[in-house]
């Protein structure tokens, strides 16, 4: 029955490249294509074979083991020799379907069947910053992308070289490399787009995922913050799904790693996110995977060390962005 099922894959299958966005820069790893779906391997010391764009997918993987064979017969292949493959059910799935190694994705997450509902729950606070930005003129509107929206993200990107204590990837980029970043997820995707007259002062883009929406980037303009763009962005975004008859809006992680407070876990909670905790499998493929995955290693340095030290890291790398990348004073 296994070796069927190889040879049926094996059939299906098609080693080759995919190109893939790390915290805003395109990589080429090397990647198989496995029932449609295409399998990056990522990592140096330990190597993670991922499911592109799983964040995002309409559709939850349905048979693991046929991906472990896969994997398995393509380690002979140059650069597709990975450790551990690890996959996530789809929310609001939050029953583990397999017994595989798990742990939890701290998934953030809001309900949007109902928008009063959401909008009743809300701090006072943050119906205030919603109605502030439409007293100061801010309007919001739905639009799909085109050129004159990617000028208007590049000229948001250049706004502000440093972002929540770190430089700004997307900082510099040309028209060209913004377009590439927002092409992905064409016919299934929206962008909130918050003006202030006609200068676009922040966008939040949403992708659709089935019975779900998640939100892929949310980008309001540094110099307009007190218009509060970003709360009407995702005040916008949850009326939208609501109209689509959407159950469950996410906007990636609750909490990342062993660190359970920063600026953009404080916002995310300001506008009525909590968390969901959705199973996350990982499944070791070689000697090294195994004994990583007994370590619990494939979480990387946020989620090995104590908050504290995290924290510490965090606002020793702001203070330096700070200090490199604050205004020259006049002689």
């Amino acid at each position: 029955m296994i070796e069927a099922l190889a040879q049926r894959n094996i059939l299906h299958m098609k080693t080759q490249s995919v190109e893939i966005s790390i915290h805003g820069r395109w990589r080429t790893v090397p990647a198989v294509e496995c029932d449609g779906r295409m399998i990056g391997v990522i990592g140096k010391w330990l190597k993670l074979a991922v499911i592109q764009d799983e964040e995002f997918s309409e559709t939850e993987l349905q048979d693991p083991d046929a991906c472990v064979l896969t994997l398995n017969e393509q380690r002979s292949q140059r650069g597709l020799r990975a450790d551990i493959f690890t996959f996530a059910q789809k929310p609001p799935a939050t029953h583990p379907r397999f017994s595989y190694h798990m742990e939890w994705d701290s998934v953030a997450a809001v309900r949007t069947g109902h928008f009063k509902e959401w909008w009743d729950q809300l701090p006072q606070e943050s119906r205030k910053n919603v109605r502030r930005a439409e007293k100061r003129g801010v309007t919001t509107l739905v639009k799909q992308c085109d050129d004159a929206l990617i000028a208007g993200i590049v000229d948001l990107n250049n706004d502000s070289a440093v972002r929540q204590g770190r430089r700004f990837v997307h900082y510099g980029k040309t028209f060209d490399q913004v377009k590439r970043d927002q092409a992905a997820f064409p016919g299934r995707s929206d962008y909130v787009c918050a003006y202030c007259g006609s200068e676009l002062i922040g966008f939040l883009k949403v992708a659709y995922r089935g019975n779900v929406a998640s939100i892929v980037q949310v980008l309001p303009k540094a110099s307009h913050q007190d218009k509060r763009p970003a709360n009407a962005l995702i005040a916008k975004a949850v009326e939208l799904c609501e109209a689509r008859g959407v159950s469950h809006l996410t906007y990636g992680l609750f909490n990342y790693g062993n660190r359970h407070d920063s600026p953009l876990r404080q916002f995310k909670i300001r506008n009525g996110f909590e968390e969901m905790l959705v199973p996350r499998f990982y499944i070791p493929l070689t000697s090294w995977g195994r004994i990583c995955t007994k370590l619990k290693l494939y979480r990387g340095l946020i989620g090995l060390l104590p908050d504290g030290l995290t924290r510490v890291g965090a606002n020793v790398r702001t203070k330096w962005h700070g200090m490199k990348h604050a205004p020259e004073k006049p002689v």
